[in-house]
């Protein structure tokens, strides 16, 4: 557990992700702008996201960062 966010939830983003499968609309996937071009964030909970990149080339995952709205942005 990572702030006292259950680590199963983004466990669970993760294995989703790394399968190739869309995200559920629960997740409030989107592409981000600006210095976070080419990545997308993802809402594990209202306020735990995750910033990540897909390179489907190379069938690379990267997450970038996890944590709140003002960790992040």
């Amino acid at each position: 557990m990572r702030r006292g966010q259950p680590m199963e939830e983004l466990d669970e983003v993760i294995r989703l992700l790394a399968e190739g499968e869309e995200l559920p609309e629960k997740y409030r996937d989107h592409a981000l702008v600006g210095n976070w071009l080419g990545h997308r964030e993802c809402h594990i909970r209202p306020d735990w996201l995750l910033i990540y990149a897909v390179n489907n080339r190379t069938l690379v995952l990267t997450l970038a960062r996890t944590g709140t709205h003002s960790d992040l942005l």
